[in-house]
């Protein structure tokens, strides 16, 4: 995967495109809602804080871990926040696909799961990679719904993982799609997508 060309993939619902350092503005009114993390690994209080998750995506996106993306809600043309490949290994045909964040407005409105569809597909068929995998906070259920929502498989829970920006020691479960899965899932999960 180069993550030095630009990728923009897209539905009848979702537009992502490539995270500019411009975004931060638009994403400001999303970002600094402190619900967003309550259950997260990070937190962004200030404008601030909100740069610096900007220009960091950016410099991971450099250096070739992570693809960051801006999520536009096309049926009104509003942004409506970030997603991105990461922990991206393509000796091993696999990447994670994570460090989303949807304003509240837009939760519940079907965005999330045109979303994952533009990202499976183009890990899939584009790439021809063997394996997504996401994973959340044990204590995120709505996250954990989703994910099962979009055909994910938990694959366990590992535990005192990580130490959140409160300090609190957060469990991580683990999910995944593989390669073989994904046509069943297609056609049985994302059909509204394809044409």
């Amino acid at each position: 995967m180069d993550t030095s060309t630009d990728i923009t993939l897209q539905n009848k619902v979702v537009l992502l495109r490539p995270l500019s350092i411009n975004d931060g503005t638009e994403l400001e009114s999303i970002a600094l809602d402190p619900q967003l993390w309550a259950v997260s690994a990070s937190e962004l209080r200030t404008s601030a804080d909100l740069n610096l998750y900007v220009q960091s995506a950016l410099a991971d996106r450099r250096k070739g871990i992570s693809y960051p993306f801006v999520i536009v809600d096309k049926r009104n043309s509003r942004i409506a926040g970030c997603t991105r490949f990461g922990n991206i290994s393509p000796e091993n045909k696999r990447l994670e696909i994570g460090w989303t964040w949807i304003g509240r407005e837009f939760q519940g409105t079907g965005l999330n799961k045109a979303c994952k569809y533009e990202l499976f597909e183009y890990t899939f068929e584009t790439l021809g990679w063997n394996r997504v995998e996401l994973k959340t906070d044990a204590l995120n259920q709505r996250s954990r719904h989703a994910m099962v929502k979009v055909g994910c498989t938990e694959e366990g829970t590992l535990r005192s993982h990580m130490i959140t920006s409160s300090g609190r020691v957060r469990d991580t479960v683990y999910y995944s799609i593989i390669r073989p899965e994904w046509p069943g899932l297609k056609r049985q999960l994302f059909s509204e997508f394809t044409p």
